[in-house]
């Protein structure tokens, strides 16, 4: 019997996909992208050294992403995004800074991740993720218990998972739904970018007045 089919924690918006993205797309995708299905060992090759590996869940535009790659080469990146015109942004921002320790993948990050070897992740970081506030969608939040069980197998021990929220009951979730999973130590909860440049998503959250909550957690034995 095939597994059932997960539930998705996205919708594909039709967003406008400039000229630039679009040759962006076309040209640099064969560089920095990697082809799906590809299972551990693709993933692996497709970068140009075996170093530590940190996985950013729905990077929308590629902001964090590209700066957290272009400051850290002693780690590699791996995106994971569903909507063209944020991978044709990162594609450009990506080649313009001369990244080689980046790739992306334009997939369901669940699918991805099941994809990946147990133990075999830095970190994972989930920036901003849409909040679902109507009760009946709670259930397409990323941040929940099969979920975050996955990431926890994929993680080594000592690994990190990087949370962030401009969405206070989103932000109290995440608590609830960490604290259930044991393999998990809260290290850092508070307001601040703790170790990350501020978003696009940020930005405007914080215009509108909402508080931002940063959550990081260490995987334990």
């Amino acid at each position: 019997m095939s597994e059932p089919r997960h539930i998705r924690s996205f919708v594909l918006r039709q967003g406008r996909t400039t000229d630039a993205q679009r040759e962006a797309l076309d040209t640099l995708w064969p560089r920095y992208g990697i082809d799906w299905p590809a299972d551990e060992a693709l993933i692996r090759t497709a970068f140009a050294r075996p170093l530590p590996l940190v996985v950013e869940v729905g990077f929308g535009n590629g902001e964090a992403l590209i700066a957290a790659a272009d400051a850290d080469r002693g780690r590699n990146f791996l995106g994971v995004e569903v909507h063209g015109p944020g991978v044709g942004r990162a594609l450009r921002a990506a080649a313009a800074h001369g990244l080689e320790n980046l790739r992306v993948i334009r997939f369901d990050a669940i699918d991805v991740l099941r994809a990946l070897a147990p133990a075999s992740v830095d970190e994972v970081r989930i920036y901003f993720p849409d909040p679902w506030p109507k009760v009946r969608h709670h259930k397409r939040r990323i941040v929940r218990g099969e979920v975050v069980a996955l990431v926890a197998e994929r993680l080594r021990l000592g690994g990190c998972l990087h949370l962030a929220t401009d969405w206070q009951p989103y932000a109290d979730w995440m608590r609830e739904v960490l604290a259930a999973e044991p393999r998990f130590a809260l290290r850092i909860d508070g307001d601040g970018h703790a170790a990350r440049i501020e978003t696009h998503f940020e930005r405007r959250g914080r215009k509108l007045g909402h508080a931002v909550t940063d959550l990081v957690y260490e995987r334990i034995a």
